[in-house]
């Protein structure tokens, strides 16, 4: 049986898709019984997850599209709408973190291109999500944040910005779509394991975290359930940690790619 009955037939749109949270995430959707939409910048990947979930009695389909293209952004939800009919819930999870770069190495177009994929993506998806859950009745919206939307990470300048805004986009949307019944949400991984790192690495990237260990993928499965259910009918313009503890310590865990080392010199300014 279900851990969450209220979502079988329910139409999920996982942007980011094909691989990592995203991937976990379309794949949870699925084993409750819901219709999901495989969205990701590139064709083949999408397709590749959209088979295994119909290959493992799931059902979905898959949407290529880059989310900061407003044009490739509608062509999604309209084949949302051709294949189901409807959109109840939308995970905001396609995003850039990289190429990390000091400050001082940054340009304007590296700006631009992380905040138009990872903040203008949360717009433009939530504003054709939205506009269809409105006219049926209601819908969950969940945006993915980030620890450097309150903290900081070093060479993360565009990244961390762009999860501040989402943050403040997520509770102003919440205001705003609060009066037709579509709640929006985030949820803030912690250090979260998306490219399968060696032992001695997870062992590393987890030794300060409270729970002990890195997180993986899955972990963020379980709580992207709960905001979509009824069973957070009363949340909205909320952010959930799932993040083993690591924000709530004094400690730093151990989170940093960048070293200060590596640095630019002034005198190469």
């Amino acid at each position: 049986m279900s851990s969450h009955p209220d979502l079988a037939g329910k139409v999920v749109v996982v942007t980011g898709a094909a691989k990592g949270i995203g991937r976990a995430i379309a794949e949870r959707f699925a084993s409750v019984g819901s219709s999901v939409v495989v969205n990701d910048l590139d064709q083949e990947s999408a397709e590749a997850v959209a088979v295994s979930i119909n290959g493992s009695g799931g059902t979905a389909i898959a949407a290529a599209a880059d989310v900061s293209d407003s044009e490739q952004v509608a062509s999604v939800f309209a084949a949302t709408m051709e294949h189901f009919g409807t959109v109840d819930v939308l995970v905001n999870n396609a995003g850039l973190v990289s190429p990390m770069l000091h400050f001082f190495d940054a340009d304007e177009a590296w700006w631009r291109r992380i905040i138009d994929v990872n903040l203008t993506g949360h717009f433009l998806c939530c504003h054709q999500a939205a506009r269809i859950m409105a006219k049926k009745g209601g819908g969950s919206i969940i945006n993915m944040s980030s620890g450097g939307a309150t903290r900081a990470h070093r060479s993360f300048t565009a990244y961390d910005a762009s999860k501040g805004g989402i943050e403040a986009l997520t509770r102003a949307m919440a205001l705003d779509l609060g009066p037709y019944n579509i709640r929006v949400n985030a949820l803030m991984p912690g250090s979260i394991d998306t490219s399968g790192l060696d032992t001695e690495a997870r062992a590393l990237r987890g030794v300060n975290i409270p729970a002990g260990r890195i997180g993986d993928p899955y972990d963020m499965t379980g709580p992207a359930l709960f905001l979509a259910s009824e069973d957070s009918g009363y949340v909205t313009g909320d952010v959930i940690k799932v993040d083993g503890g690591m924000l709530a310590q004094q400690r730093s865990a151990t989170v940093d790619i960048v070293s200060p080392d590596t640095f630019p010199r002034v005198e190469d300014l």
